[in-house]
């Protein structure tokens, strides 16, 4: 068994959450988690940490069009770094630039209902994020 990965899609309201499968070929769509605080947050993550035994905490970073880093991208690192105080696990920041965009067009064009896109974006646009970050590394 590889080192299990969990890539987070950090929102304003929504955390999306993916993992890697057991032979690490794969990311999944794992969760999406409700935003009501660092603390509650940090309980929720520390519980996945440990139950899948994650070895890496891949993150999105939403860096604008021109790859610069903007004012979502700042909350996202600032949120990070309060984060690696508590969790002890190599934290990669990863270019997710239209992730969420991306997803939302393929569950469009498959003609998936709004409330049921709301329900899975977050933990898809996660899923990508990691999958982009292994087929990087895997090369």
């Amino acid at each position: 068994m590889r080192d299990v990965l969990l890539g987070l899609d950090f929102g304003e309201k929504r955390i999306g959450v993916a993992v890697t499968d057991e032979a690490g070929i794969m990311a999944l769509p794992l969760t999406t988690l409700e935003f009501r605080g660092r603390n509650h947050l940090l309980e929720q993550l520390t519980g996945l940490v440990e139950d899948y035994r994650v070895k890496k905490i891949i993150v999105g970073l939403p860096k604008t069009l021109k790859g610069e880093i903007g004012p979502a991208a700042k909350k996202v690192m600032e949120q990070v770094e309060w984060f690696k105080g508590f969790l002890d696990r190599p934290w990669i920041l990863w270019d997710e630039r239209l992730s969420t965009r991306e997803v939302e067009r393929v569950l469009l064009d498959a003609d998936v209902s709004r409330a049921k896109r709301k329900e899975v974006r977050d933990r898809l646009a996660a899923k990508r994020i990691l999958q982009n970050y292994m087929e990087h590394h895997q090369k």
